[in-house]
């Protein structure tokens, strides 16, 4: 695959400025406010079927346990060289013991984090299982979560945290995966930051007024009733999810077909940005992308870019973390490489 002539020629015109806010990524102080969960991978090898049951047996290999969901937004932003801090919840266990301390040992500040006694710490268990020489493949997934509120004691806790500590950093990023931690007065306490950037996978507009939202086709098409299935009804959801959101711009994620920035310009005539995909062929695992992308195209925003270089470089880092399998991070030497290779027209 090869990008086409124009956009190439705009990447090529850009990129001089696109790695001097790689270089400045490290400058940006970001605040993110989310739910918080612990991915687990055990992994092990099948010996023979369960006499108790028709069900395998496995010989435990390993247990690597990395964070995701809004976790992941906070870790990439770590990863790729930003003063994090972060605020959400996490039960009191061993998970969030675990989550707080991968945190710490990245640099971030994990004073916003605050304990629910009441629910646990939202924690994924992907268990998977291999013969002799053979491939791993994924068993089953065990899910640890409430479906029950944090108390409004802990919401208005997190909300005060917020308001305390919006005025240090250069942005929010609301990342918000439907386990309950953006309730009403977090929303507000978050929105009070001027720059805004929300992944919600429900409900945009509880989030009105923010600067930037973040959906992927999926997301778009539950937030406004239709499917999104040609040129026709995207321009038309870009629309309709600026109206519903009363955001700046909405940049929709559109997985193999790239990514479509929609903001309004002069006479609030519609203007529509397509970024092609910069890696359809290399893809093993396209888990916590998204996370990706708003981490690199947050950075981007913080220290200068257009929203157009800043969904760019969301675009580059996504493009290689869905080379590698399970959650995954990228680095600044990572992107540098990968754009420019994009130059020199080696695209997968």
């Amino acid at each position: 695959m090869t990008l086409e002539s124009s956009f190439l020629n705009q990447l090529e015109g850009a990129a001089d400025t696109l790695m001097e806010h790689l270089d400045n990524f490290a400058k940006a102080r970001i605040l993110v406010v989310g739910d918080l969960t612990l991915d687990e991978f055990m992994t092990g090898q099948v010996e023979r079927l369960s006499r108790e049951a028709p069900v395998l047996i496995l010989r435990h290999e390993v247990t690597q346990q990395i964070p995701g969901g809004g976790a992941n937004a906070v870790y990439n932003l770590a990863k790729l060289g930003a003063a994090v801090s972060v605020a959400g919840l996490v039960g009191k266990d061993d998970q969030g013991e675990t989550l707080k301390r991968i945190f710490r040992e990245a640099g971030i500040d994990t004073e916003g984090i605050l304990t629910d006694a009441d629910r646990p710490t939202v924690t994924k268990t992907r268990i998977s299982g291999h013969a002799r020489q053979s491939v791993t493949q994924q068993i089953v997934r065990v899910d640890r979560k409430s479906d029950d509120l944090p108390s409004l004691e802990l919401q208005w806790r997190l909300a005060e945290y917020i308001e305390q500590h919006r005025d240090n950093v250069d942005g929010v990023v609301c990342s918000d995966y439907g386990d309950g931690v953006l309730t009403s007065p977090v929303i507000g306490a978050a929105l009070g930051h001027g720059f805004s950037v929300v992944d919600a996978q429900v409900d945009l507009q509880r989030y009105q007024g923010a600067m930037l939202f973040t959906p992927n086709v999926p997301e778009a098409e539950k937030a406004v009733g239709y499917s999104i299935a040609n040129e026709e009804s995207l321009r038309r959801a870009g629309t309709d999810l600026l109206n519903l959101t009363r955001a700046k711009r909405v940049l929709i994620t559109r997985g193999e077909e790239g990514m479509s920035l929609f903001e309004w310009g002069e006479n609030q005539t519609l203007q529509v940005s397509h970024i092609p995909p910069f890696n359809v062929l290399d893809v093993f695992d396209v888990t916590g992308a998204g996370d990706t992308v708003v981490a690199a195209l947050t950075l981007a925003l913080s220290v200068g870019a257009s929203f157009w270089e800043a969904a760019v470089l969301g675009n580059l880092a996504a493009s290689l973390v869905v080379r590698q399998f399970g959650t995954a991070t990228t680095s600044i030497a990572e992107m540098k490489e990968a754009l420019r290779s994009l130059l020199e027209g080696e695209v997968s």
